[in-house]
C-alpha cells in the first residue's frame, strides 16, 4: 500500500506537468501571434517599397517622354559622343606623330637598309642575331685579329678613301657582307672606326658622359656606371675595347699602345652633344653605288661632292687622320677610354668576355 509521502509527491508531479502544459500552450500561441504580425509587417513594407519604386519610375519615364527633356538628353548624348571621338582622334594622331618623329630620326638621310648613320639598336635589331653587337664590327675585328694586328698605326692611319667608301656602300646594302680577302688591315680598322663615328649617339651615350669622366680613376665606380648603359651599348663597348686591348698588346710591332689608341678612339666613342665627329662624315654620306661582285679594284662613280681635292688624292694611304677638327682635345674622355682598354678585364667582369682564338 503506498505511503502518504509517495502519494503527496505524485500529486505535486501531476500538478507541475499540468501547469507546464498550459504554459507551453500559451507560449506557442504567443509565438504564432508574433510571427503572424511580423509577416504582415514585412509584407506591408515590401509592398510599400515596391509601390514607391514603381511610382518613381513612372514619374521619371513621364519626364523623359516630354519633348523638351528628350531633346536635352539627345543633346547630352551627342555632346558626349563628340567629346569621346575628339579624344580618340587626338590620341591616334599623337601616336602617329610620335611614330613619324621616331622614324624620321632613324631614317632621315639614310636608306632602310643602311648601317652607317643609324642608331646602334636599330642595326642590331635588323640583324636578328643572338649576339647584340653590329656584325660589321664583328667582321672587322675577326679580320684584324686573324691577320692584321701587326700592321702599323691601326685605327690611326686614315686608309684608302675609295676602298672605304666602297665598303660602306656594300655594308649599307648587306649588313652581313664579308670583308674581302687581302684587304689592307689599315682600311678594315678605319672602316670599324668610321662606323662607330657614324652613330647618331655615342657608344657611351650622352647621359653618362659626365659620370664616366668623374669615375675614370676608379675601376669599381667605372664598372657601376657602365652598368647603366643599354645592353647593346654595353656589349658593343666591351667588344670594341677588347679589340683595342688586343691591338695594344702588339704595340711593339704596330706602334699603337693603349694611350695612342685612346687618343684616336675617344673622339668617336665618347663625345658631348653638338660635338659629333663630323670630320669622318665624308666616308658614309652620299656613298657611291654598290660595286659589282669582285670589282673592289674597279673605279666607282663618285659624285663631285664625294671627290677629294687633288692634294688629298695624292695623300699616302697610311697617312694619319688629322686630330684637329676644330674641337678642343677632350683629355677626360681619352683617359676614360684608356682606362677601359688597360683595365678591360677587371671592368667588364660580368660580361661574356670577348675571346679570339
Amino acid at each position: 500500500m503506498p505511503s502518504a509521502v509517495s502519494q503527496k509527491w505524485q500529486e505535486k508531479a501531476s500538478s507541475f506537468i499540468s501547469s507546464s502544459g498550459v504554459k507551453l500552450k500559451e507560449a506557442s500561441q504567443m509565438a504564432g501571434t508574433f510571427v503572424g504580425e511580423f509577416s504582415k509587417d514585412a509584407k506591408g513594407n515590401v509592398a510599400d517599397v515596391a509601390e514607391r519604386v514603381g511610382s518613381m519610375v513612372k514619374s521619371r519615364w513621364a519626364v523623359l517622354r516630354q519633348p523638351a527633356t528628350r531633346h536635352a538628353v539627345q543633346e547630352s548624348l551627342i555632346s558626349a559622343t563628340a567629346t569621346t571621338g575628339t579624344f580618340l582622334r587626338k590620341g591616334i594622331t599623337g601616336t602617329k606623330d610620335k611614330v613619324a618623329v621616331g622614324k624620321t630620326k632613324v631614317e632621315e638621310g639614310v636608306a632602310s637598309t643602311d648601317v652607317f648613320g643609324v642608331p646602334i639598336e636599330v642595326t642590331v635589331q635588323r640583324q636578328q642575331c643572338i649576339r647584340p653587337i653590329p656584325l660589321i664590327l664583328v667582321k672587322c675585328a675577326d679580320y684584324l685579329v686573324s691577320s692584321g694586328l701587326n700592321s702599323q698605326y691601326l685605327f690611326k692611319a686614315e686608309g684608302d678613301k675609295k676602298v672605304i667608301q666602297q665598303l660602306v656602300s656594300t655594308y649599307n646594302q648587306d649588313f652581313n657582307a664579308s670583308i674581302p680577302e687581302g684587304l689592307n688591315p689599315i682600311d678594315v680598322a678605319a672602316l670599324a672606326k668610321y662606323f662607330i663615328a657614324s652613330l647618331p649617339e655615342p657608344l657611351t651615350t650622352f647621359d653618362l658622359y659626365n659620370e664616366l669622366k668623374g669615375v675614370r680613376s676608379s675601376i669599381h665606380a667605372m664598372r657601376n656606371v657602365l652598368k647603366k648603359l643599354p645592353s647593346v651599348n654595353y656589349m658593343t663597348l666591351e667588344f670594341v675595347t677588347a679589340l683595342l686591348l688586343h691591338v695594344s698588346q702588339k704595340s711593339v710591332l704596330n706602334k699603337m699602345d693603349a694611350r695612342s689608341l685612346a687618343m684616336e678612339m675617344a673622339p668617336v666613342i665618347m663625345w658631348q652633344r653638338d660635338r659629333k665627329p663630323e670630320s669622318y662624315r665624308k666616308y658614309w654620306s652620299h656613298p657611291p653605288k654598290s660595286p659589282s661582285k669582285g670589282s673592289m679594284d674597279s673605279t666607282p662613280a663618285y659624285s663631285a661632292w664625294d671627290m677629294l681635292t687633288d692634294d688629298e688624292e695624292d695623300m699616302d694611304a697610311s697617312s694619319h687622320i688629322p686630330l684637329d677638327d676644330g674641337m678642343p682635345v677632350d683629355f677626360g674622355a681619352i683617359e676614360v677610354i684608356q682606362c677601359l682598354i688597360e683595365q678591360h678585364n677587371p671592368i667588364f667582369t660580368d660580361a661574356n668576355e670577348t675571346v679570339w682564338r
